[in-house]
């Protein structure tokens, strides 16, 4: 199954494993979250939100999407005295005799659409193109990294934690640049107008900078940044570094305005299936800021393949039904203990599709959240080509290859300057291994490209040119101020 990230948040939704941006479009699902009322900030939730959440790119479905099916853990009252009864047992008795309010509510929840795909959180969509205790183990440099972080109760009390933690959580607003046409001709003027609002994390503070995690897709393509706090203040927010293939991205905004401390995040390998966690984040907008919703960890590790902006790629996540929307991604999935063990980023939905969202593991967030505080970018080994999946390209456009290769990739164009044209690979050329390993499509050379091989190894391209195979030796370069394949 590919997931689609259909409804991008302001910078949501890619294809070319860092996606190529494009203007403003219909909101989605996928994790994209935008829509806006006055300054950018819906006034009020529009029917059309709660009827077709933005998505990764997912099929309108009735019924919750998976970002409403979280539950809740908290056991119910012993049948013995007790001082205080169970917290079970209090819903109950405030609940008696309201079963006409059950009725009315399951009603308004029935109604609520979500497209059918994998879609970020975004809520707009400028870029057509989300047991306690053992998931809280943090490592030493994990630690550091997040300089001074919050302290958490671990009382067991659910609402404690929450109010200690969702300050932390902030509105991120993305302004993309729109022409006005000129009645009288010419190029008109621009201006910058909300495109999309998703979430982030405090994630570090020095003595100038407060540094704010987010997703990639909720930052993408935006031409000014805006950052609302926990207490309703803007601060314009500067990008710090992005990743199209992570779905990550870091901002900045002055460290004077940000009262709360940074989160501490925690071990997302300790993770279990039935771990409960908290989901934090903007629902359909800032209207909706820091809205909480309860779930489990459904899987710890899935892979799943989604579009970028930067072409398809496969992603490591952990699966959730802790429910979430449009205008989540970017948010914190946190554990009991009040840690962060992910940033939310899709989401399933489509007619009969419930509780199934997408975090980035925090073990995977902190090194390169890291590594782009550090030099803006995540730096990977560089071939400098621009390819098509073979299947895509008519049979007579492939010159001369043999009937039997039905796999690999058409090179459409070569970096001159890059390490592909350097060893020798030129337009035209079919690629149907590298160091022996097929590679099927242009997914799977990525894939092995950023996942085993390093900058400045040599790797041999099993080539077909003019019908004829070779093979041909190519010294990898590096990605920065290049372009991501």
């Amino acid at each position: 199954m590919t997931y689609h990230q259909n409804g991008r948040e302001p910078g949501d939704q890619h294809n070319s494993i860092n996606e190529h941006n494009q203007g403003p479009a219909e909101p989605d699902i996928r994790e994209q979250e935008w829509q806006h009322g006055e300054d950018g900030v819906p006034d009020h939730v529009d029917t059309e939100h709660l009827t077709e959440p933005a998505a990764f790119r997912t099929e309108a479905s009735p019924g919750e999407t998976r970002e409403e099916a979280y539950r809740s853990d908290m056991p119910g009252a012993a049948e013995q005295p007790a001082p205080v009864p169970a917290r079970g047992d209090r819903e109950k008795k405030k609940r008696g005799g309201a079963g006409w309010l059950q009725a009315i509510g399951g009603g308004v929840a029935g109604s609520v659409l979500t497209l059918a795909i994998a879609v970020p959180l975004l809520n707009g969509d400028p870029g057509e193109t989300n047991a306690p205790a053992e998931s809280g183990v943090q490592s030493e440099s994990q630690q550091q990294s997040a300089g001074e972080v919050t302290k958490v109760s671990t009382d067991g009390s659910l609402a404690d934690m929450v109010e200690q933690v969702s300050g932390s959580i902030v509105g991120i607003v993305n302004y993309q640049q729109q022409q006005q046409r000129n009645p009288f001709g010419g190029s008109g003027s621009g201006q910058s107008i909300p495109a999309g609002t998703g979430s982030g994390v405090v994630f570090k503070k020095d003595g100038e900078s407060a540094y704010i995690v987010t997703n990639n897709h909720v930052v993408e393509g935006a031409s000014k940044l805006e950052v609302s706090l926990e207490n309703g203040e803007r601060a314009e927010a500067e990008l710090v570094g992005a990743d199209a293939l992570s779905d990550l991205a870091v901002v900045r905004v002055d460290a004077k305005l940000v009262d709360a401390e940074p989160l501490a995040f925690g071990d997302s390998d300790a993770l279990r299936a039935g771990d409960s966690v908290v989901a934090i984040g903007n629902p359909l907008g800032l209207e909706l800021s820091r809205s909480v919703t309860e779930g489990i960890v459904s899987a710890p590790d899935r892979s799943i393949s989604v579009d970028t902006s930067a072409g398809e790629w496969e992603m490591n996540v952990i699966q959730t039904d802790a429910a979430i929307n449009q205008g989540n991604s970017g948010g914190a999935l946190v554990n009991m203990n009040g840690e962060v063990i992910g940033i939310n980023s899709l989401k399933i939905g489509g007619s009969g599709v419930e509780g199934l969202g997408f975090a980035i593991p925090s073990n995977d967030v902190v090194p390169l959240v890291e590594e782009m505080m550090e030099s803006g970018q995540v730096e990977r080994p560089y071939a400098g080509i621009s390819m098509y999946d073979v299947a895509q390209i008519p049979r007579g456009e492939l010159d001369g290859l043999p009937n039997d290769i039905s796999k690999g990739v058409y090179i459409a164009g070569v970096d001159p300057e890059g390490a592909a044209a350097k060893g020798g690979i030129k337009e035209g050329d079919v690629i149907t291994a590298i160091d022996g390993e097929e590679i099927e499509d242009g997914q799977a050379l990525r894939r092995y490209l950023y996942s085993e091989l390093e900058v400045g190894d040599q790797a041999v391209f099993t080539v077909y040119r003019e019908g004829k195979k070779t093979e041909i030796p190519v010294t990898l370069g590096s990605n920065k101020a290049s372009s991501p394949s």
